[in-house]
Order: C-alpha cells, then sequence, then structure tokens
C-alpha cells in the first residue's frame, strides 16, 4: 500500500519552491515505519539530498540535508514554518547519530529524538527559529528524497513526447479527407491572448520564437482584421494542416460585432477583412463566396481566457460568451477552451508544467470556468503561450501541441458529424 504525507499540496508546493523547484519523494513516515532512528537510517540512507518534516500541533519544521545519510560531519539546513512566516538556521557540523540523540540540555544547536518525539533546540537556535522554548513536541516526522523538478531523465521524456506531438500534428489528415487544412477560430476577451497563442504555435515549429502577429496593451485590443494564419513547418517549409484564424477580440461594448459572428464561422469574411466595431457591417461586406465551401467554414472554435482573469468576466461578458457558444451549437461547430498565462498563477512554476493539470490552482481555475461558464472540463486545456521569453521551452511546447492537437480531433468529430449534403 501506498504511504502518504501528511503535507497538503499548498505546504508542499510552499516547500518545493522555497527550496527552489524540487520534487520530494516520500522515503520514511515515523507513524508507518517505526519510531526509530536505525529504521530511519536504513531506510533514507543512500538516497542524495533530503528534508525531514515533523509535524506539530501548530506547525511544521523542515531539516535540509545536502548529502547522503552516512557517515562524516554534516551541515543541517533547519526551517520552521508557521502559517505567515518561515524561519531557518544552519546548524552543523557534527556527526549524524549526534543529531538524533537525546538533548534537553540544549547541548547540540538542534537534535531529534524519535523514540520520544521530541526536536530539541539550543538557546541560540531557539532565538534565531523565534520559538518561545527549546524543545517542540511532534505527532509524526517524514524523511522525502529531493531531487530537480526539471532533471536530465525528465528532460529527456518532455523532449521526447514534444517530437510526438510534432510527428502527430504534422502527419495529420482531417477527417476523410474532406478538407485539406482544418480552420480554428480564436475567440476570446480583449488581451486574452489569442495572438499570442499563434505566435507560440508558429514559433514552435519554425524553430525559435517569432512574433507575426501583433501583440499589444491596447485596451480595444490589437486585432481589428480577420486573419486566417497559414503555417510553414521550419523543417520542410511546407504548410502545415491547420489555419489559425484570428479576430477582434470581445468586449462589453465595442469589440467584435456579434450578428459577425455566423457570417465568419460560414465562411464568409476573406483573410485581412476590416472590422468595423462601432458601425453596423453593410450586408454582404466581406461576402467573399455567394456560397462558402467546406474548406471555408470554420471546423473548431477556441475560446481563450486569461487563467487570471476568466473569473472576474463581467454579466455582460459571460452572457456574449453564452450566446456565442448557442450560435456554436446551433451551427453544429464543436468548441474548446484555452486557459493562458496558466503559469502566471500563484505559486505554479515552469516546474509544475511538467503534470499541470494535478496543480491545485489549476483545478479551481478549471472548475471555475466550468461552473460560470458551462464548458466540459474535458475541453478545457492550458497553455503558457511565449510572451517574453527568447528562446524555446520544451516544456511549454508541449503544453501547446497537447491543446492544438485536441482541437485538431475535435475538428474531426465536426466534420464525422456533417450531414452528407454538407460534405461538399
Amino acid at each position: 500500500m501506498a504511504v502518504a504525507t501528511h503535507l497538503t499540496w499548498m505546504q508542499e508546493k510552499k516547500l518545493q519552491n522555497y527550496f527552489g523547484e524540487k520534487q520530494f519523494s516520500l522515503l520514511y513516515k515515523a507513524s508507518v515505519h517505526g519510531f526509530s532512528t536505525n529504521s530511519l537510517l536504513q531506510i533514507c540512507s543512500r538516497q542524495g539530498p533530503t528534508l525531514t518534516v515533523i509535524y506539530s500541533k501548530d506547525r511544521i519544521v523542515a531539516a535540509y540535508m545536502h548529502k547522503n545519510y552516512g557517515e562524516g560531519n554534516y551541515l543541517i539546513t533547519v526551517f520552521v514554518f508557521q502559517e505567515t512566516t518561515t524561519t531557518e538556521c544552519k546548524v552543523g557540523p557534527f556527526k549524524l547519530l549526534m543529531s538524533f540523540d537525546k538533548d534537553p540540555g540544549g547541548n547540540l544547536e538542534v537534535s531529534m529524538h524519535l523514540k520520544e518525539k521530541t526536536m530539541y533546540f539550543s538557546v541560540k537556535a531557539k532565538k534565531t527559529l523565534g520559538l518561545l522554548q527549546n524543545y517542540i513536541s511532534f505527532q509524526d516526522c517524514e524523511v522525502f528524497r529531493c531531487e530537480d523538478l526539471l532533471d536530465e531523465r525528465r528532460m529527456n521524456g518532455i523532449t521526447v513526447l514534444k517530437e510526438s506531438l510534432l510527428c502527430a500534428i504534422r502527419s495529420y489528415i482531417p477527417y476523410g479527407g474532406l478538407v485539406h487544412k482544418i480552420r480554428i477560430l480564436l475567440l476570446g476577451p480583449v488581451g486574452a491572448g489569442k495572438s499570442s497563442f499563434f505566435n507560440s504555435v508558429r514559433s514552435i515549429f519554425r524553430g525559435h520564437v517569432t512574433n507575426q502577429a501583433l501583440v499589444g496593451s491596447n485596451p480595444t485590443g490589437t486585432s481589428e482584421k480577420y486573419r486566417a494564419y497559414f503555417i510553414k513547418d521550419g523543417k520542410d517549409n511546407n504548410t502545415l494542416p491547420f489555419i489559425l484564424c484570428d479576430s477582434m477580440g470581445l468586449s462589453e461594448k465595442e469589440g467584435l460585432d456579434m450578428d459577425d459572428i455566423p457570417y465568419i464561422l460560414e465562411g464568409h469574411f476573406p483573410d485581412r477583412y476590416q472590422f468595423n466595431s462601432l458601425k453596423l457591417r453593410p450586408k454582404g461586406i466581406g461576402n467573399h463566396t455567394g456560397c462558402p465551401l467546406l474548406k471555408d467554414r470554420i471546423h473548431c472554435v477556441a475560446f481563450v481566457f486569461n487563467a487570471n482573469s476568466v473569473g472576474e468576466l463581467s454579466h455582460e461578458m459571460v452572457e456574449k460568451i453564452k450566446k456565442i457558444q448557442r450560435e456554436l451549437i446551433k451551427s453544429d461547430v464543436v468548441h474548446v477552451v484555452l486557459l493562458t498565462h496558466v503559469d502566471t498563477l500563484d505559486l505554479i512554476t515552469k516546474g509544475d508544467l511538467i503534470d499541470i493539470y494535478k496543480c491545485v490552482p489549476v483545478k479551481l481555475k478549471l472548475e471555475a470556468v466550468h461552473r460560470k461558464l458551462g464548458f466540459a472540463l474535458s475541453d478545457i486545456f492550458v497553455v503558457s503561450n511565449y510572451t517574453s521569453e527568447w528562446e524555446l521551452e520544451p516544456v511549454i511546447d508541449v503544453l501547446i501541441l497537447s491543446a492544438l492537437k485536441e482541437m485538431l480531433w475535435a475538428a474531426d468529430d465536426f466534420l464525422e458529424n456533417l450531414p452528407l449534403e454538407k460534405t461538399v
């Protein structure tokens, strides 16, 4: 049976970030393996750097050891984590076994007696750590192996996954060969990251960070034209099997005209069509063909939201998004959600992007979007766009490529569901 830690996700995350993006693997738990120094040393020897955590009623005390348990002198960094404060104290050098001696007199700076479930501190250590007394009684003790979240082994695995995703997208053929390229429409509030997502996808396939689509902080958005972006693969210069369509951002008063959306979905607007957010669109303007073909239609819509502000959408914006959803359902167009800026959520670091859907702040965001806007949890994907980076990051690439692959698969569902008379 797997042994679970007492640490909550939030506590573990704070410890990981405090120690510089470390991954903790639980080795020893006193309440399971016994309150015995011999048991601890037998299980934890030759495991590399370790973190020992003791749990008292009102605080967590952690001791970080920079090298293997074994013989020799040790320097240990001790931390005391309380609700709002963290204090630390470096102790040693001393023989390892001395740190497990009973020391009520405080002759050692720090020591822990497992059998008595007590940790002792010298007068100096007590003062440095901000403690009121020279000992702490604890209920349990755990020891973790500490490793870098993005060590070489994990990075190699991420690189392999990235290449697999690139291969799948490059070789993708839309369902039934009904069209040569899938058209994906990006919709979302001003500043959500639609243009940045296109730039990020293009960067990955070009092999370096690019910024073809303008990105800025204009309150009315920078996309004033309808754009249909083809992307060439830097590997062979061939055009990839999808087109990313960018439009004006949604806003309460200005932005994309709701009356334009059915025309966009049906394929009436040409690339570079100039939107006019302040006036009604004259009838017929933008209709580049009297009867758009299936290849001109939108096959999948991706709503793009900033993960930091999606919970603060106004009532008017929520109603506008739900109205668009109804139009999409009416037109049988599949739609998904992209949550951008996930890397800037509280406590989230680059190392978390490896398994981002398990992170508590991300889970809470997904559930908030589901409750507020009604999107299925399985249709919400998180990404981190390239906004200030100079170099590509495989971890970021995998998130973006995974979301893009899901959008292509969703477009296949749209094509497969088409009535026979509409497959031309």
